[in-house]
């Protein structure tokens, strides 16, 4: 795979081959072609496609069986076998799908684009929808508008770079196999986490007993295992923050800086000690910390005595049973 250009042009901010060639998606599809009218027979029968219905992580569609008498006013836009929707109401969240499969009598709601190829490979203008190149288009189109969505007219203005055909089925190729694997690797990720959940719910309970672990559990106060550390005005400490995945260095975090400039209230946390954030412990909010630090004062510091494995409670913590007691 070759990983530079010699000949370019410019294309926006970015640089494209020079023998590829910039079109508006009026130039090389229909937009909305075919519209159901006021004369659609009332007995009309078709599955509908609302906005909420595209599921933009793994395009999958959801539909709703309709009678055009009682469907929604916005169900009008006709689709066929090969046409892309594209959500015209904060198309920004990527609510897009590619109709591959054969259908009959499906509509969609007027709050999407119908966008039918005719010069550009239908595969490849899907996936030319999720660049950043078409972002910045989208934001130039909602950028000062009261209301964040574009139409039918905005679409057709739209600029795609487009190779020649058999390039564009082939990037479009890679483009769909990365996808695939993608949702493979993800299902199975899925898989995982909810073995490991089923598994913490029989462990953690005693309702599954590991081999050469016969005797009977006991019950016990929090109290009994933790003490809390509530230790301050340690400023010469690195500020750390408390997330579902761990207790990492604050700039580290992708999430903005929103501590307070005093810290002297700020709470010492160390390794071995669990951190849960006091108002949001439902969420899962807690972790088991391997660093030294100081966390916010919204949170709860607790560090296990002799008898208690902190690793155990970390992962204790955030059964559902647990954290509605909190």
């Amino acid at each position: 795979m070759r990983t530079e250009m010699k000949n370019t042009k410019a294309f926006g901010n970015t640089e494209i081959p020079s023998d590829w060639v910039v079109k508006h998606f009026a130039d090389v599809a229909d937009i909305d072609r075919e519209s159901l009218n006021g004369n659609t027979p009332k007995e009309y029968e078709f599955d509908y496609i609302s906005l909420s219905d595209v599921d933009s992580d793994d395009f999958k569609i959801e539909t709703t069986r309709q009678i055009f008498s009682s469907a929604p006013s916005r169900a009008r836009r006709i689709v066929k076998t090969g046409d892309i929707l594209m959500s015209t109401v904060r198309p920004n969240l990527q609510g897009f799908s590619f109709i591959k499969n054969e259908v009959k009598d499906l509509i969609a709601s007027t709050g999407f684009a119908v966008i039918s190829t005719k010069q550009c490979y239908n595969e490849y203008l899907f996936h030319y929808l999720f660049s950043s190149a078409i972002k910045k288009q989208f934001y130039q189109l909602l950028v000062g508008s009261n209301y964040p969505a574009i139409n039918s007219s905005d679409v057709k203005k739209l600029k795609i770079p487009l190779p020649p055909l058999p390039e564009q089925r082939a990037i479009a190729g890679v483009l769909s196999t990365a996808d695939a694997a993608i949702h493979t690797t993800e299902k199975l990720i899925a898989q995982k986490e909810l073995r490991k959940k089923w598994l913490m719910q029989q462990l953690l309970t005693g309702k599954r007993r590991l081999k050469g672990f016969e005797g009977e559990w006991k019950e016990m106060h929090l109290g009994d295992m933790f003490k809390e550390r509530n230790e301050t005005k340690f400023l010469d400490l690195p500020l750390l923050s408390i997330g579902q995945n761990g207790v990492y260095p604050q700039d580290e975090s992708i999430k903005k800086d929103t501590s307070n400039e005093d810290k002297s209230k700020y709470k010492r946390i160390c390794p071995g000690d669990i951190g849960y954030y006091t108002m949001r412990m439902w969420q899962g909010r807690s972790a088991l910390s391997e660093l030294e630090g100081i966390v916010s004062p919204a949170y709860t510091v607790v560090t296990p005595k002799k008898n208690a494995d902190s690793l155990f409670f970390s992962y204790f913590f955030k059964m559902p049973k647990v954290t509605n007691l909190f």
